[in-house]
């Protein structure tokens, strides 16, 4: 299915059971829909859909594969930026207003918040999660969780709060006092970050914001454990 003012330039591919939302442009060499890479073949060569939202902008060379099972969706949100050659694996879900640079490398199952953004030649490890907001340095390797709001580079190093982001997205100064507070709470306590956050979001003295309860939250789930902050243990 192909939206209203969507635009496929020349050698783009749009394989079977891909829905592109209104606008989307797909790029020269562009393929959506792809099979999912994986050493077992797919016995369901047409398993699954793959969904682009409106207005997302697919440049060169980016590649979007379909998921693994028939009931599944690889998912593209609205509004969304990837820039040439970055590819999302199957299973993979990206909200909306996501950024992606050059070279990234999304692995299969990764969850990805809305307003995130994640540099040239970054790899996520298959089922991380980033939250909303965060922010992935270039040519990072994260192969943990990285909360909601947050800035990470390296290797799973977590170097605070993504506070230039926030303020364009006009969050106010209540809400950022708010999230450094819950900051501290989870990344400057005992180290076992879940149990941290858990107990700072049941002490009612922080998480006051919408955005602080999220970031709070946001330690309860996940598969793969979260990035920490520099020089700490990950857990």
């Amino acid at each position: 299915k192909i939206g209203d003012g969507c635009r496929l330039q020349p050698h783009s591919i749009v394989h079977a059971e891909v829905e592109l939302g209104e606008g989307v442009l797909v790029d020269s060499f562009a393929v959506v829909g792809g099979e999912a890479q994986m050493r077992v073949p797919d016995p369901n060569p047409t398993s699954g859909r793959v969904v682009v939202g409106a207005r997302t902008i697919l440049r060169e060379g980016v590649t979007i594969h379909r998921p693994t099972k028939h009931s599944t969706v690889t998912e593209v949100g609205p509004d969304c930026f990837l820039m040439a050659h970055s590819h999302v694996a199957h299973d993979s879900k990206l909200g909306a207003f996501v950024t992606l640079a050059n070279n990234v490398m999304i692995a299969g199952h990764v969850l990805i918040g809305d307003h995130a953004f994640v540099g040239g030649g970054a790899g996520v490890h298959q089922f991380v999660r980033l939250g909303e907001s965060a922010m992935i340095a270039g040519n990072a390797a994260i192969s943990y969780d990285v909360p909601p709001f947050a800035i990470a580079a390296d290797r799973n190093d977590v170097c605070g709060l993504n506070l230039v982001g926030l303020r364009r997205r006009g969050f106010s100064n209540e809400v950022l006092s708010d999230l450094k507070r819950c900051f501290r709470a989870v990344f400057l306590a005992s180290g076992n970050v879940r149990s941290d956050a858990a107990h700072a979001l049941e002490s009612g003295l922080v998480g006051k914001t919408p955005q602080g309860r999220h970031f709070l939250d946001f330690f309860a789930g996940g598969k793969r454990g979260f990035a920490q902050e520099i020089g700490r243990a990950h857990v």
